[in-house]
């Protein structure tokens, strides 16, 4: 694969011996493959946005090195440009749970030889109002978890990992009533969490939704009305997505808009970041950027 010049985007934030190490693992095999490399180092929580966000013609391939907090700002600094650069993950966060739906290896050196050695492909990205997403948004038990973690277990675990790990913990949730229009057709909804993915990966747990996709241009909605969370968890430790069974308290529903309100505004949490709030549209934008991933086996 041909890179004419790249720009290698990492968190500045990840304490210098991680950084000298995950720099260590990725340069040498960009270098071999790339003609000119740029390094920019995030030191603000938007740099990686405003590094996106003015990124030139000249550079054809963006690799983010980080977690999904980092992939979210690139995300959302790359979707509006009208000239958009190729994206390589490169998995140095907790969870990486999108390089994990592209099947990206998790070891940085492997991922990198991987992602240049390999092909690539279009991928949806979500637009929620004028912000953007790639993996999910949430509102109610998933918003509520992360924000109840403290900064200790937040650094140990990360906070999605730790909303997985709440799920089997906590016994019950609050309902709130929410007012859906999914692609025009109105529903009133008393739930405890609204999901709304276009990756599979919460915390590095795979939700078995049988139908998702990150290409076919369609949102996976997944509406949570038990208080007592137990379809949910289970739904959780399964490997293949049989909502059926669930009836009543999980429903799954595909479509390519949501509009999404609720009588008291709820906090959203979108790919692991809490900054935002209902009421939102989210809409999918069909494989509107390209990515590297690893040649199928």
């Amino acid at each position: 694969m041909s890179h004419r010049k790249a720009l290698l985007i990492h968190n500045g934030n990840a304490g210098n011996k991680h950084i000298e190490k995950a720099l260590g693992a990725v340069v040498p095999v960009l270098s071999q493959h790339l003609d000119e490399v740029i390094i920019r180092q995030t030191k603000n929580k938007d740099d990686a946005f405003h590094f996106c966000q003015s990124i030139d013609g000249s550079v054809d391939t963006v690799f983010i090195l980080g977690g999904d907090g980092t992939v979210h700002q690139c995300i959302n600094g790359i979707s509006a440009l009208e000239r958009k650069p190729a994206v390589g993950i490169l998995p140095g966060g907790t969870c990486n749970d999108f390089s994990r739906v592209l099947g990206i290896p998790q070891n940085l050196a492997k991922a990198a030889e991987a992602l240049l050695s390999g092909t690539k492909t279009n991928v949806d990205v979500c637009q929620m109002n004028e912000h953007y997403f790639l993996n999910f948004w949430g509102i109610g038990l998933i918003t509520e978890t992360s924000n109840q973690i403290n900064e200790t277990a937040k650094a140990l675990f990360g906070k999605i990992s730790y909303f997985t790990s709440a799920l089997k913990t906590v016994s019950a949730a609050e309902s709130f009533p929410m007012t859906l229009r999914i692609d025009g057709k109105e529903m009133k909804e008393d739930a405890v969490m609204l999901l709304v993915m276009n990756g599979q990966y919460i915390g590095t747990n795979r939700i078995p939704l049988p139908n998702a996709s990150i290409e076919d241009g369609l949102l996976d909605i997944l509406i949570c009305r038990s208080t007592n969370l137990s379809a949910l968890r289970e739904l959780m430790s399964m490997e293949q997505g049989t909502i059926d069974r669930f009836t009543g308290e999980l429903s799954y529903i595909q479509a390519s808009r949501i509009e999404i309100e609720t009588d008291t505004a709820q906090k959203a949490d979108t790919d692991g970041e809490v900054y935002t709030h209902t009421p939102a549209v989210i809409q999918v934008l069909p494989q509107h950027i390209e990515m590297l991933v690893p040649c199928s086996e």
